[in-house]
């Protein structure tokens, strides 16, 4: 083992999306919940992207390189990449001799792939996690030589090529097991009524929210409704206006917000979500949800995501060029009116749910150390 030190070190990695980081930043919290020493724990990723700032917010040790998505064709792009490539295994390699970590942990995307290839090299056990039922590239090609894969959903398994997989679920920030729905409700000054959470995520998602006026609308200062809606960064400034032009104020029912820190706290406080099908956002939702796939995801990964969730009565689903005021409209009333099947939702979704992901995963990096 390249590592022989008596205390171990961690290099966790996985980025680019929410999918990717949060699993990462609950494994870490898990990690030190366990008593492992923080300054012994290192976050791998961009400084550039998302996990840089998340990381930052929690006080994690970073280390920083660059990795991009493989062009599918042998263009001049294809030749940049690989030297990319090279450079971020370069700064890697120095991380691995500075650092000599004893376990890697990977969660996917393409800015995993440098510190895997050290680990290959340098014989480091590693361990993946995936949260989609199709696996990214990144997991599946290095999935062989893993000490043990973890994944979301039993499906998943089909796509690997591993004697060691594990169905643990998603590992969800803890924050989703220490605060009750009326904590949540009552750190957003939210009245105990039917929430709906509208989420267009971290940047936006222009269909959802474009799809998203009928339902205020409708349900403007109602006092028996709640509306939680997340614009994303890039749609802010325009849902503001489309709302300020028809109200004039913004409803008292209505918090609206480009973008949650503490996103938790928007999904506890729900009782219906309208979101996008990233792997993240269906494993923290925890009520009734109607899910409306990103028709550009890569594989297709979304709709598939999506689609296990409705054949197993756990969301509805809306396809993205279906979608608008009215359709959005008439599915989130009927649903919210059908109280048997919002009931029936919910439960399905809290029967599936595996909170315990976290301490499984690590379980599996623990042993992974050990061999």
């Amino acid at each position: 083992m390249f590592n022989n030190r008596k205390e171990k070190v961690y290099f966790i990695t996985g980025g680019g999306t929410g999918g990717h980081i949060y699993p990462a930043v609950a494994i870490i919290n898990e990690l030190i919940n366990e008593g492992v020493d923080k300054k012994n724990i290192f976050y791998l990723g961009n400084k550039k992207n998302l996990e840089f700032e998340i990381a930052k917010k929690y006080g994690f040790n970073f280390l920083s390189y660059s990795a991009k998505g493989m062009p599918r064709k042998f263009t001049l792009k294809f030749i940049l990449w690989m030297f990319g490539l090279f450079v971020s295994c370069l700064r890697a390699f120095q991380y691995v001799v500075k650092y000599r970590p004893s376990v890697v942990f990977a969660t996917g995307g393409y800015i995993c792939a440098p510190i895997l290839f050290c680990a290959l090299i340098f014989r480091i056990p590693y361990v993946l996690h995936d949260s989609d039922i199709q696996p990214g590239i990144v997991t599946r090609f290095f999935a062989k030589n893993a000490q043990s894969v973890s994944v979301s959903f039993e499906e998943a398994k089909k796509y690997l090529n591993s004697k060691n997989i594990y169905v643990n679920g998603n590992p969800v920030r803890q924050e989703f097991t220490t605060i009750s729905k009326k904590q949540a409700r009552e750190e957003l000054s939210l009245k105990d009524a039917f929430t709906i959470l509208i989420m267009g995520g971290s940047l936006g998602a222009r269909t959802i929210n474009n799809s998203s006026f009928k339902i205020l609308k409708e349900y403007a200062n109602k006092e028996n409704i709640e509306i939680i809606w997340q614009t994303g960064k890039k749609n802010f400034d325009e849902v503001t206006k489309k709302i300020l032009d028809e109200f004039q104020v913004l409803p008292d029912n209505l918090v609206l917000q480009p973008f949650f820190d503490k996103m938790y706290l928007a999904l506890l406080s729900s009782d219906l979500v309208v979101s996008r099908a990233g792997s993240l956002s269906l494993y923290e939702i925890f009520e009734s949800s109607i899910l409306i796939p990103y028709p550009y995801a890569s594989s297709d990964h979304q709709k598939k995501n999506a689609m296990n969730f409705v054949e197993n009565k756990m969301a509805l689903m809306i396809e993205d060029k279906d979608c608008n005021n009215e359709t959005l409209f008439n599915l989130v009333d009927n649903l919210m009116n059908d109280k048997k099947l919002l009931s029936d939702l919910s439960y399905n979704v809290y029967k599936r749910a595996k909170l315990n992901a976290s301490v499984e995963i690590v379980k599996q990096i623990n042993k992974a150390m050990e061999k």
